[in-house]
């Protein structure tokens, strides 16, 4: 494994490569059409001027990278963080791909990024940077053929701003351009909890599989953003101990089980949930290790490595960031009998409520709330259940069995459709 010099974390590119090679070893793909499938479509580089508020110009470097577009558009989110490399945009988009094939929506992958701390720049200055990094990649973008999403550090507003610059190019509104976007102005019911419900629900159906009544459930969340706390705020709500999680900041601790609503409430006065009266404070490291039955990855790519992998006490774990085990990790869980939950399946709900947005969007029909949680629940239980039979029939961990699910999806496209010209 290379080392990605930006962050000391294993090169994400090559993580999504490996595992790749693991999927495709197994359905037998020969080497033409795994060329095809590693490399990614199209890759945008752009360095665009900014007019900051004390009224210098300064310059920031941006991706957008399409992995595969052969069952539909490319989807895929937007992220804001100073550690983006173009390698780990293409493995990202790369996963969007599975993703998206694994839940059986008609889109392929993508993803984009900007190399900023977000947290350094004002609300003025985030809008001039998010209005012309749309700009600069307008030439890919669109309602037809790729649909930006918020990532890390980039919400709603985000979206608005990329929806309307677009539009203003257009001349009229085009809603369908992105997703995940502020209701007001063709957003989705569901939309912003999608990506906890998801996770949720398919730790209910791991804990089900393994005979783990839910009641008893000690659950560790790694990452208290939108995913994380509003998984925690679902879990706690229906009864389940989540005995600890972390931010940036660190994390904190408490075995009976954290009053989730205080915390929340703290976290949003502070900042961060380091310091919650009443809870032991401990390392970023340490959420990943203590006693639970359940770890929710909710950060960022590379935590769980084969350093740490052998001291984790859960025996699920559910994927709700993106790459977030490397692929030695996964052997050891797999080994041990822990019950992995593979980001691609795991938090697969965010861009399948993302679908929804887009199908509604370009209807203008927008569904009841109701509704948009009948249609996921579907999506997800069909998903989990033919990864489930498949890791069953094959003896290999879900992560292996999603892949082989989605890359024979993407494989049999790209074949049928053939090579033009």
């Amino acid at each position: 494994m290379h080392n990605d010099v930006s962050n000391g974390r294993p090169n994400p590119y090559e993580m999504a490569v490996a595992q790749f090679e693991e999927a495709a070893d197994r359905l037998n793909l020969d080497e033409d059409l795994r060329g095809i499938l590693r490399m990614s479509k199209r890759e945008l580089t752009v360095h665009f001027p900014v007019h900051m508020d004390n009224g210098r110009t300064r310059m920031f470097t941006g991706f957008r990278v399409q992995h595969n577009i052969n069952r539909g558009p490319a989807k895929g989110g937007i992220r804001y963080d100073a550690a983006v490399t173009l390698d780990e945009v293409r493995a990202l988009a790369m996963w969007m791909t599975w993703k998206c094939a694994v839940v059986d929506i008609p889109f392929g992958g993508a993803k984009g990024g900007v190399i900023v701390d977000p947290k350094q720049l004002s609300e003025q200055e985030l809008e001039h940077l998010t209005r012309r990094y749309t700009t600069e990649i307008s030439v890919l973008i669109g309602p037809a053929s790729d649909i930006p999403a918020p990532d890390v550090n980039t919400n709603a507003q985000t979206m608005a701003w990329m929806m309307d610059t677009y539009s203003m190019h257009a001349g009229f509104s085009v809603p369908a351009v992105v997703t995940g976007k502020p209701l007001s102005i063709g957003g989705s019911e569901g939309r912003n909890e999608a990506t906890a419900t998801g996770a949720v629900a398919v730790m209910k159906m791991a804990a089900d599989e393994l005979k783990m009544p839910l009641r008893d459930l000690r659950v560790a969340i790694q990452g208290f953003g939108n995913a994380g706390a509003i998984a925690a705020e679902i879990l706690h709500a229906e009864g389940l101990r989540v005995v600890a999680v972390s931010d940036r900041s660190g994390g904190v601790y408490d075995e009976r089980g954290l009053d989730v609503p205080a915390l929340l409430k703290y976290k949003q006065e502070h900042g961060i949930v380091t310091g919650f009266p009443g809870a032991q404070e401990i390392s970023l490291q340490d959420t990943l290790e203590v006693p639970c039955d359940v770890l929710i990855p909710a950060a960022t790519e590379g935590v769980l490595t084969k350093e740490n992998a052998p001291r984790v006490q859960a025996r699920i774990i559910v994927e709700a960031a993106n790459g977030p085990t490397t692929p030695d990790a996964d052997k050891i869980f797999f080994a041990r009998g822990v019950r992995l939950v593979p980001d691609i399946l795991a938090n697969a709900a965010g861009v399948t409520v993302s679908y929804f947005e887009w199908v509604q969007d370009l209807q203008n029909f927008f569904w009841e709330p109701g509704e948009v949680q009948e249609k996921l629940a579907l999506v997800m239980d069909n998903a989990y259940t033919a990864v489930a039979r498949l890791a069953h029939d094959q003896e290999c961990d879900l992560r292996t069995a999603a892949n082989m699910v989605a890359i024979k999806r993407v494989a049999d496209a790209t074949q049928l459709r053939g090579i033009y010209p």
